[in-house]
């Protein structure tokens, strides 16, 4: 449980705003989401012309917005953390002296809040030892998964998840497209895609490769690029695209193997 004589404000109610606020609500924390659009407008989400003042304040809003909405918080004393995996701590000003990092790794969405926690890591990151401890202490309120993180590591991370999250959903984006025009759902790949995500937890992902690129079977490389070719398009990608990114990346799994 969080305590309750601790204030919290978050602001920005996108999709990493909605969850904190739903996340620490539901574990009896004190805590107001507020749009950051309408602090900057001096005028919180309620119509008051003050922000709720708070002992923390979250911010949860794009990258590009944080120091102008950064700015517009008159709260020394208060501890200040943004969410963001690529943003240098020094976005908060000389005016901020308690501030840091709270980078939750999850892909997060309003329409499906997340109830457990517990699993998700945190990546934070303080301007003080009293300020990391401080937000240590927040963060378990949460989760028990909490490490300490420079920023570069932190952008790092944050390209690595591009890669395993975005990346990959793009796929799942274009595997879609390609069965349009057939009698095959969708959901007809979810076995394999669950597979795919579970065999990472015990193998190492180069370990875990397969496929023709992976076999170096050229004739069902080239048969699949024909399938490609003589498809009905689909509604998303152009078959120029979808035959790119089978060729490129057909050839970078080709050619970890000779390495």
């Amino acid at each position: 449980m969080c305590d309750t004589n601790m204030k919290i404000v978050i602001i920005g109610r996108g999709n990493v705003g909605t969850n904190l606020h739903y996340a620490f609500a539901r574990r009896g924390a004190n805590v107001e989401l507020v749009q950051a659009r309408a602090l900057l407008d001096n005028a919180d989400a309620l119509g008051n012309t003050t922000l709720p003042v708070a002992d923390v304040y979250i911010y949860t809003i794009a990258d590009h917005a944080l120091s102008e909405v950064i700015a517009a918080v008159d709260a020394p004393k208060a501890l200040h953390l943004h969410t963001s995996g690529s943003v240098a701590i020094d976005v908060f000003g000389d005016d901020k002296p308690h501030a840091g990092v709270a980078y939750f790794f999850q892909s997060f969405s309003k329409s499906r809040l997340i109830e457990d926690w517990s699993d998700i890591p945190v990546f934070i990151e303080g301007r003080s030892v009293d300020d990391v401890a401080a937000i240590y202490t927040l963060a378990q309120t949460l989760t028990d998964r909490i490490y300490e993180c420079t920023q570069r590591d932190r952008e790092r991370l944050h390209v690595a998840g591009v890669f395993a999250n975005n990346f990959s959903n793009l796929m799942f984006r274009m595997a879609e497209d390609i069965l349009r025009g057939t009698s095959i759902p969708f959901a007809a790949l979810l076995p394999l895609i669950d597979q795919t995500a579970e065999k990472v937890h015990t193998l190492a992902p180069e370990t875990a490769q397969t496929g023709p690129a992976q076999r170096g079977d050229e004739n069902v490389l080239d048969h699949h690029l024909k399938v490609l070719q003589q498809a009905v398009a689909g509604n998303r990608f152009s078959t120029e695209e979808k035959t790119e990114v089978y060729q490129l990346l057909s050839r970078l799994i080709e050619s970890q193997n000779k390495k």
